[in-house]
């Protein structure tokens, strides 16, 4: 049966777009058992029937199944990456539906470069790299040193979701990173192409990407715009622990003291860090929040460390975020501060992005304790109950760093949940005040 759209571009003698099966033809979709997925796709039917005959102003979103099969019909099987906010639809799908042999979460945008290489000089075949922009700058010594047609000569197709596109709204350092994603992928010599988001335009796309690779031997980039894809949500694990990460936030600064420093990693972890102080109607600035820089909360703590040694300094770190950048333990354990003190919360997801599993989500045999004991730090143990992350707060606060304190908590977060009011100008004045009282 023909939508209403399509009887009138019929009519006009207009061949009309095909549009994805949620948009128009009224019947059931598969994703609608999420949350954001029907009130998005109900408000856009409204405007495309709005459109009548005006084809150029019909807004489809891809479904990630005829995605997926048509990435499937140009040759591509394999994939990895990092999971991004504006790839988790596809990246749920790619989850849920393909053998864990032929799909690699990584730790880093640069393992999955070379993953990608591995996997292409082993085959013969061509894989998909998916990241957020963000991840360009981890990606260009292994794409440029390794891929590049002057190198090796390694096809491989980068699917980059685009936050901070311009003319779109977004945080500060995605924005930064938006404007300039066009000139990096050029000064790299990576050809790239905006993806449609409707399906035949998607397919033109792809056949676009397969030509060049073929042809050049090299890789080829898509990137995506936010709200591309029809929702589609990975099935919750049962909870398995007491609290979640936002609980388990709230125990560890009931037992903080006036002067302890505090560096928050990437994503909710550092909102649900901003809305607690506010909800005990505190001031943010012993809290130095990081917006971006996945993987460096770590790093960034331990400079402060180095430099405020009569400070006790906890960096609150996310499984996620620490495993990108695990060799950071290495260089804590290494120089050995003794006011040092890193907390591990381990959800096994990277829940900002769509609770994709991280490694740390294999509980039988990932240990973050033994990790940092074997990297030097002096002692490493776990909590998983309110008490014993109370508990073990208050011993990091009596122990020679670094020490690390795993707590293991439950997937998820509010869906009301805030972002920081204040900018990271803001925030960083407010810190350094804070430090240089001494």
């Amino acid at each position: 049966m023909l939508s209403d759209l399509a009887k009138v571009l019929q009519c006009t003698g207009t061949k009309p777009r095909t549009i994805s099966t949620s948009c128009l033809c009224g019947k059931p979709n598969p994703y609608d058992h999420t949350q954001e997925g029907p009130d998005k796709i109900e408000n856009q039917q409204k405007r495309n029937e709005d459109a009548g005959s005006f084809t150029e102003l019909v807004r489809d979103f891809l479904n990630p199944k005829d995605f997926y099969g048509a990435v499937r019909k140009h040759g591509i099987d394999f994939f990895c990456g990092v999971p991004d906010s504006l790839l988790k639809e596809f990246c749920a799908y790619v989850s849920a539906n393909v053998p864990e042999d032929n799909h690699i979460i990584t730790a880093n945008e640069g393992t999955a470069i070379a993953v990608a290489s591995g996997y292409h000089l082993a085959s013969g075949k061509t894989a998909m790299v998916y990241l957020q922009n963000s991840g360009l700058g981890n990606i260009v010594n292994p794409l440029m040193s390794l891929a590049v047609p002057s190198v090796y000569s390694i096809p491989m197709l980068l699917f980059v979701g685009w936050r901070g596109e311009p003319g779109k709204r977004d945080e500060p350092q995605h924005v930064v990173q938006g404007k300039a994603t066009p000139g990096l992928l050029a000064a790299c010599g990576i050809p790239f192409q905006v993806l449609p988001d409707y399906i035949e335009g998607a397919e033109q796309a792809l056949y676009t990407a397969r030509k060049h690779m073929e042809v050049s031997k090299g890789p080829y980039c898509l990137l995506v715009r936010r709200q591309t894809f029809l929702p589609y949500k990975l099935e919750k694990k049962p909870p398995m622990f007491p609290l979640t990460r936002e609980h388990a936030i709230q125990k560890i600064v009931d037992c903080l003291h006036d002067r302890d420093v505090v560096v928050g990693t990437t994503g909710m972890l550092s909102r649900e860090l901003f809305e607690y102080r506010e909800a005990k109607g505190q001031g943010h600035e012993k809290d130095f929040l990081c917006v971006g820089s996945m993987g460096h909360a770590s790093a960034i703590a331990l400079g402060i460390a180095t430099q405020r040694p009569r400070r006790q300094v906890f960096c609150l770190d996310g499984d996620g975020a620490a495993i990108m950048h695990l060799g950071n333990l290495s260089t804590i354990g290494h120089n050995s501060q003794s006011n040092f003190k890193h907390i591990v919360i381990n959800n096994g997801a990277h829940d900002s992005v769509g609770g994709q599993p991280t490694d740390a989500a294999d509980v039988e045999n990932f240990r973050f304790t033994q990790v940092a004991l074997g990297l030097g730090y002096k002692q490493a143990f776990t909590a998983i109950t309110p008490e014993e992350i109370m508990d073990g707060v208050k011993a990091l606060r009596e122990m020679e760093g670094p020490v690390l304190l795993e707590i293991k908590v439950n997937q998820g977060n509010r869906k009301d949940l805030g972002r920081p009011t204040r900018t990271p100008i803001q925030n960083k004045a407010d810190f350094m005040h804070f430090l240089a009282i001494d």
